[in-house]
């Protein structure tokens, strides 16, 4: 990537408003529903949002610019506990003070830090670098794991164009 600073950036600022726009539009029942068993809910994309900032990536960060190796994360063992009593829209604003903090640590990694090196417990050695493509492209997927949750019920409801959604449809007829 020509200037992976600037497009890390730019994308992880963009998801807060993302997060906010559906959880003030779209009806809280449809952000909790999950789209199949098995799957997490729209809901459950952002409590991990909202965790892997408050825990994760930020600290990481700080971690590679100090020298310091860290522990890797097991969302199953962390849980959502924390967060099953907020609303979406609580949950977005959390979220939203969160992102905002966690630029502000972006903010401070300069193009010579990127290669810096720390170990983490699962994967070994990881750079910087990896770490902040690694970073916007969590936020993309799970953002799209919760709108293609909540395309599901909208899916299922249209018709004779059902087919044309076969890539997101958790429950495509088959094809025959």
């Amino acid at each position: 990537m020509h200037d992976l600073l600037t497009a890390s950036r730019a994308i992880l600022s963009v998801t807060p408003d993302r997060w906010l726009g559906l959880a003030e539009a779209v009806p809280p029942e449809l952000i909790a529903r999950r789209p199949a068993d098995g799957e997490w809910s729209a809901l459950e994309c952002l409590q991990h949002l909202v965790e892997t900032e408050a825990l994760v990536f930020p600290a990481r960060v700080q971690a590679l610019l100090g020298g310091r190796d860290f522990a890797a994360f097991d969302p199953d063992a962390a849980g959502t506990a924390p967060y099953e009593d907020e609303s979406p829209i609580e949950l977005a604003r959390r979220f939203a003070e969160l992102r905002e903090r966690g630029l502000r640590v972006l903010a401070e990694v300069t193009v010579a830090d990127l290669q810096r090196s720390a170990r983490h417990a699962e994967l070994g050695l990881v750079t910087l670098s990896e770490l902040l493509h690694e970073w916007p492209a969590h936020d993309l997927m799970h953002t799209v794991q919760a709108e293609r949750a909540i395309m599901q019920p909208l899916i299922r409801g249209s018709g004779p164009w059902r087919a044309y959604f076969r890539d997101h449809d958790v429950e495509s007829p088959s094809e025959g």
